[in-house]
């Protein structure tokens, strides 16, 4: 057991560094910097080495009371500095995949469902000039063909389904709930935990590792809008905020397709031994029929 509590404590003493202190103790230097060179000075760094050297010869620096005080403040600073980030994150993460409920989210989510829409025809009106053209053995068939898959990539990079979240990364998480149901009829939110029990651990681990990713990267995006907030004392801030905006925005959208991808296959593949696994019979492929039983029952009906 006391093996066990202090491996225990090691971790959390690992993640706590990881994900509090050390990103906050670099913001906080960075503010430090930010708020000594200022907007006029910006490049000047032989001002801040000025300003630690006469930090570095005040008498009470050579106080190991002092000295402590300061250590202990400075790490207080930076893990709250980084509990803040961490709370910035999951609010962003919720945002990401918040529903259209109040006017400016119903606007945005208009406005995607717009964008997809005139994709959709476009694609639709591609398909079906390639399919004149093929019937026709013209000899433009194959070009027809290759414009309407651009057209469904196009479409698709929208959304995959009508878009109903006034941000991509909702849609592409929702998204495997209803091609699941449009496919089999089943409910995936309904049957999810079911299907987590019956998935081999490997594929439970690839689930966690991705949602954890996306977690991650919603916390990212809040230390870069931290960093844009430094802008106001010291522009270099912004390059390093834009930055880590974009990488933890495209983390984002990787970690939110992984998931859905590995969802809707968890549906596909685990699907059949669902439907089994509740007393429905199921020869062969999953059925919309068996899907819908499955769905019935795991509803729990009066």
């Amino acid at each position: 057991m006391s093996a066990f509590l202090n491996a225990l404590s090691g971790r959390l003493a690992e993640r706590w560094l990881a994900l509090l202190a050390i990103p906050g103790l670099v913001y906080l230097v960075s503010l430090a910097t930010a708020v000594t060179l200022g907007q006029s000075h910006w490049y000047d760094f032989g001002r801040l080495r000025t300003r630690l050297d006469s930090l570095a010869d005040s008498p009470g620096i050579h106080s190991a009371g002092v000295l402590a005080v300061a250590a202990v403040a400075v790490l207080a600073g930076a893990a709250m500095t980084g509990t803040v980030a961490q709370a910035a994150g999951a609010l962003i993460e919720k945002i990401w995949l918040m529903e259209a409920r109040g006017p400016l989210t119903r606007r945005l989510t208009e406005r995607r469902v717009r964008r997809w829409r005139a994709a959709d025809a476009e694609y639709r009106a591609a398909l079906v000039a390639a399919g004149r053209a093929r019937i026709g053995s013209t000899a433009d068939a194959a070009a027809l063909t290759e414009q309407a898959e651009l057209r469904y990539a196009v479409r698709n990079r929208i959304s995959l389904v009508p878009p109903r979240h006034p941000f991509w990364t909702g849609d592409r998480i929702t998204g495997p709930d209803r091609r699941v149901w449009r496919a089999y009829h089943l409910d995936l939110t309904l049957s999810w935990p079911h299907l987590w029990l019956l998935a081999p651990d490997t594929t439970r681990t690839e689930l966690t590792t991705v949602r954890t990713a996306l977690s991650a990267a919603a916390r990212l995006t809040a230390w870069g809008l931290a960093y844009l907030l430094l802008s106001a004392w010291w522009w270099p801030a912004a390059l390093v905020g834009a930055a880590t905006v974009a990488t933890g925005v495209t983390r984002g959208r990787t970690a939110a397709t992984s998931f859905a991808e590995l969802a809707e296959a968890l549906a596909d593949l685990c699907g059949r031994d669902l439907a089994v696994a509740v007393g429905v019979e199921c020869e062969g492929q999953l059925t919309v029929t068996v899907g819908e039983r499955v769905t019935r029952l795991l509803g729990k009906p009066d």
